[in-house]
């Protein structure tokens, strides 16, 4: 790595340990502790996706004219001013207009990161480059979650003032550690004249692999990350009998999975195709919803219940490990030169979305519908197997298998190392 990439990793070490202080505690904060009740917090959860989907649209088209680093300070500094008066709202307006500021930093703050990772790697690197950041992201959430827990009282809302200030402080440590990253030059749409955002978006909208990999990310993250905190938790306490000392347990699986396997399958990854590495994960995830019906639907005793539950979630983790190092670069892959950001924020929009509507299916499905619940994600994941083969016959070869480049310079079809060596004598 080099010392611009060493800092792009730093930083998203500190944005994730400044998130894993105050996200796990932000519905009780809200509800209990400021006293504004359960619908107040729910809007604010809601108010995070609201904010996501709004800005990052246009987040994309400022990448690409400005760079992924201005667009990236000021994201922080405006997560860093709404959660400090997150931190110090007493009232629901505040809070909500605090939450949205806070939400649009940090939704902002993926897409740039990302384009930055794209601009200082190669096709060689990429992989392990979005694979150390999945880490890192991981890693920093399981701390700032764990110091954050010892920190916080809920008799005390000066304690949560002071998570919350601590938040804000690791955005703006971050802003000094960015402010020094010397990006390599990349082309920006700007320089080619006739190009509007329209055109941007119809461009990205005329890419058939990208339209594809976006559905396919919809799913994925709808039949994962959006089950975790609301259906698949509110299936193991009500199907499972599963308590929430266990359900720490099982969240806690999933981390320590990602933690130990994202290197372990990277080498495993690298060599194959990808199409078929996020076919693999859907077969996985399937296998992990059929242990969680047996949680919740076998009957077994309560300590094998919990067992499965908890691996259920350890599964997930694998399955993330796997596609880190395999979506990412993909993305980077599939983007013209100079419009890796216009993707990037496309790809996350994406996630927002399958994030916000998410919980809202799988919550109320998985609290009473539980066979049901089981029966329809199985399906998905195993509609991400589907997806994937299909997306596999729309790549290239060296977008489908960057190992097949080695000997080449890897821009979306680049030309031949000695090609370029010489043009640029």
């Amino acid at each position: 790595m080099g010392a611009a990439m060493r800092r792009i990793h730093v930083g998203n070490a500190l944005s994730a340990f400044g998130l894993g202080f105050t996200v796990p505690y932000l519905y009780v904060y809200v509800a209990q502790v400021r006293g504004l009740g359960s619908v107040t917090a729910g809007l604010v959860l809601a108010v995070f996706a609201v904010a996501a989907l709004i800005v990052l649209p246009f987040a994309g088209r400022a990448i690409v004219r400005r760079g992924p680093l201005p667009v990236l300070l000021v994201a922080l500094v405006t997560a860093a001013l709404g959660a400090l008066s997150l931190g110090l709202s007493a009232s629901a307006a505040t809070v909500l207009l605090s939450a949205a500021a806070l939400g649009a930093g940090q939704a902002v703050m993926q897409p740039a990161l990302a384009t930055m990772i794209v601009d200082c790697s190669t096709a060689e690197t990429r992989s392990r480059a979005f694979a150390m950041q999945f880490f890192l992201q991981n890693l920093g959430l399981g701390v700032g979650g764990l110091i954050g827990g010892h920190l916080v009282d809920t008799s005390s809302a000066a304690s949560f003032t002071l998570l919350f200030a601590i938040e804000a402080a690791m955005f703006l440590v971050l802003v000094a550690v960015m402010a020094t990253v010397r990006t390599p030059h990349a082309p920006r749409v700007a320089e080619v004249p006739g190009q509007s955002a329209g055109g941007s978006w119809k461009q990205l909208l005329g890419n058939r692999a990208m339209v594809q990999l976006c559905v396919l990310g919809f799913v994925l993250f709808f039949a994962c990350y959006g089950q975790f905190e609301s259906g698949l938790s509110a299936y193991g306490v009500e199907a499972a009998g599963i308590s929430t000392s266990a359900l720490g347990t099982a969240l806690a699986a999933n981390t320590l999975m990602i933690v130990v396997a994202q290197f372990a399958v990277l080498k495993f990854v690298e060599r194959r195709k990808r199409s078929r590495v996020i076919a693999a994960v859907g077969l996985i995830w399937a296998v992990a919803w059929a242990v969680a019906g047996y949680a919740g639907l076998g009957h077994g005793s309560q300590a094998m219940a919990t067992a499965a539950f908890i691996s259920t979630y350890a599964l997930f983790g694998l399955g993330e490990a796997m596609l880190s190092p395999t979506l990412a670069p993909l993305v980077a892959d599939l983007a013209p030169t100079g419009m890796a950001g216009q993707y990037n924020s496309a790809f996350a929009l994406v996630k927002q979305l399958a994030l916000a509507i998410g919980p809202a299916v799988g919550g109320p499905l998985g609290a009473s519908l539980h066979a049901p619940y089981i029966v329809v994600f199985l399906l998905f994941s195993l509609g991400i197997t589907v997806l994937a083969v299909r997306l596999g016959r729309q790549l290239t070869d060296v977008q489908n298998q960057p190992a097949l480049a080695r000997s080449r310079v890897v821009t979306k079809g680049g030309a031949p190392a000695d090609a370029v060596a010489a043009a640029e004598a």
